[in-house]
């Protein structure tokens, strides 16, 4: 039943973002980035992304401010998730690693949804392991949810008293930059390079 929650959340925000690209794309003609789009969220960065309060590798509270400083690559997930977080993450890594082999920075940024267990320690093992530029973050159960909520994911953790649970979530990944906020989001079929290609359209117009 949790993960039919899961499911339909994720199809839920997925209708919701198209339909939103639908009523906006007619008006695109003042859009810089008009021709990079494949979604449009009406109202930008009001609609999707935000301030949010968190916490590094360091145990040291950040702002959005503090960690989005250029182009970056926004996901939210945990780093005890068995298959998707890791082969999302390393797939958003390379296409960073595939931006700078052509001359743009990004940085790929993964925010925990499942504060219990990933410490600020584990989440930076987690941020070294996948090397380059990773920041990753986590925060109490209070910052986490206000993050969440900001870039509208959905995530569920199963019966915590099993300490091997499992957390059902969204798993789209969001392009936003520190001057327009967010520009565009990405699912699980998008491979790296169609990523540094959509990405890469966006950093041509800034």
């Amino acid at each position: 039943m949790i993960r039919l929650y899961a499911i339909l959340a994720t199809v839920v925000l997925a209708v919701g973002l198209g339909a939103m690209w639908l009523l906006t794309r007619g008006a695109g003609s003042d859009d810089q980035f008009a021709q990079c789009r494949s979604a449009q969220i009406a109202g930008g960065a009001a609609a999707i992304g935000g301030p949010f309060e968190l916490v590094n590798g360091k145990g040291e509270t950040v702002t959005d401010t503090d960690v989005i400083t250029e182009p970056t690559l926004v996901y939210f997930g945990y780093t005890f998730c068995p298959d998707v977080c890791p082969f999302d993450m390393s797939r958003n890594a390379e296409a960073v690693d595939i931006l700078a082999e052509r001359g743009q920075s990004v940085t790929p940024l993964f925010i925990s949804i499942d504060p219990d267990r990933d410490t600020p320690q584990v989440v930076d093992d987690f941020a070294f392991n996948l090397g380059g530029k990773t920041i990753a973050l986590t925060g109490s159960p209070e910052q986490v949810k206000a993050a969440s909520q900001a870039y509208k994911t959905y995530y569920r953790a199963h019966d915590k008293s099993d300490e091997f649970y499992l957390v059902d979530h969204s798993t789209f990944t969001y392009l936003v930059t520190p001057g327009q906020g967010f520009l565009e989001f990405f699912n699980r079929d998008d491979s790296a390079e169609q990523m540094a290609d959509k990405v890469g359209c966006f950093l041509d117009k800034l």
